[in-house]
């Protein structure tokens, strides 16, 4: 089959970073799922947001381009650039995860039913016209307290919603893209899509020894691969060093956890009938690292101190999903609190990446996880629940002053 022609068109610079962003971050999202879940229609919807990338990597370079005259010019957009080829390498990374599934890569399903015990999933339905939730909004519909999805994405022909509010208007043959646990499923697709739903039947059987070690790291690396990028992101926009050092430490990490893989496959290996059902977990470790690189690529920009373009910070911080850094005083009403009794996401909608507390960072808290006085949050989420994070970290009103 030939290669796609790609015809250029003028487009705004900081339109084309802000969708390059927005398309990356959801991309690792769904392969993620796809893999664990084994769903070939969110593996192919990977496959067309990774052409569509290339189409706007492309037409980010021309303007790229075109835009510079001076010397001055071209070393600011060197970092845009940075930028977009960074952001490019986090959609092929996460398009060689979902080939995993188109492929049929071997990953036993032992292992993908284990790891769907540690991991929310992500569910793909197309609105049918018959459904109850076709022409309302997401705000009347109400699917994450109905179903205990929230949706994510919206895919309407070739246009794509990211992260949608409630005053989103869902329309009939709309592709909705939500997140949240197993028992959820069933009710959340027979809603979107009336028609009844009938689960996979899985068959597998017990033959990997170490298991859990397995399961461990793979969640590990999707966790950190996951936030690596979203670290990225807020040292750019925040111009921090610091978060830029942990993006550096978490490559590294990385590095150690694909090295730790690839010998739980080869060990795994001696004691399987059939090696190629471990195949797909060597392709897995590389894809992972892979992310975790292209973030450092981004971070590397704070660390070298380049001359940045102010589109890049105006990108981040107008894309759909935003990213917020504050610090929590000791007045609070969320200090001393857990993350299970604030529940941060399905009231805010925003999800909590990572705290630091003195010299220490705290990666993707657990429910446990206690706030305490001067914790430093980095969360990313809607421009909405970033407003509702703020007003319940914020000290409260004294009404008789």
């Amino acid at each position: 089959m030939s290669p796609k022609e790609i015809r250029y068109t003028p487009r705004n610079l900081k339109d084309m970073l802000i969708e390059m962003k927005d398309t990356s971050e959801l991309m690792v999202d769904l392969a993620y799922s796809a893999m664990i879940y084994d769903n070939e229609d969110i593996a192919e919807e990977v496959v067309r947001l990774e052409d569509k990338m290339d189409t706007l990597y492309y037409h980010m370079k021309i303007t790229a381009m075109l835009s510079t005259r001076r010397v001055e010019e071209a070393e600011e957009m060197a970092g845009v650039l940075q930028v977009a080829q960074a952001s490019e390498g986090i959609a092929d990374a996460a398009g060689d995860i979902a080939k995993i599934v188109l492929m049929e890569m071997g990953i036993p399903m032992e292992l993908k039913l284990a790891l769907r015990e540690a991991a929310e999933t992500i569910v793909r339905a197309t609105v049918s016209p018959e459904s109850k939730v076709a022409g309302h909004t997401l705000g009347d519909i109400e699917l994450d307290t109905e179903t205990g999805m929230w949706v994510i994405a919206i895919r309407r022909q070739n246009d794509w919603i990211y992260n949608p509010n409630h005053e989103t208007r869902v329309r009939a043959d709309d592709v909705l893209f939500a997140r949240g646990h197993d028992e959820g499923v069933l009710l959340f697709t027979e809603l979107v899509t009336n028609e009844k739903y009938i689960p996979k039947e899985v068959k597998h059987e017990k033959m990997l020894q170490d298991l859990e070690k397995a399961v461990d790291i793979i969640v590990d690396m999707k966790d950190m691969a996951e936030m690596s990028v979203g670290l990225a992101y807020s040292a750019l926009l925040f111009n921090n060093e610091d978060i830029a050092e942990e993006v550096k430490a978490i490559e590294y990490k990385m590095d150690c956890m694909k090295h730790e893989l690839q010998h739980w496959v080869l060990e795994t290996a001696k004691h399987v009938s059939d090696v190629n059902q471990l195949r797909g977990l060597l392709h897995l470790a590389n894809a992972s690292e892979s992310i975790s690189d292209a973030a450092y690529a981004i971070a590397d920009i704070v660390l070298r101190d380049i001359e940045l373009h102010p589109v890049v910070t105006i990108a981040v911080r107008q894309s759909d999903e935003v990213i917020t850094r504050l610090t929590v005083e000791s007045c609070s009403p969320i200090v001393g609190k857990t993350f299970g009794q604030l529940k941060l996401e399905t009231e805010t909608g925003v999800y909590v990446m990572a705290i630091k507390r003195g010299e220490k960072w705290l990666y993707s808290p657990k429910k446990n996880t206690q706030v305490q006085a001067g914790d430093i949050l980095i969360a990313r989420g809607s421009h909405t629940g970033e407003e509702a994070l703020i007003e319940m970290c914020a000290c409260p009103l004294d009404v008789n002053k």
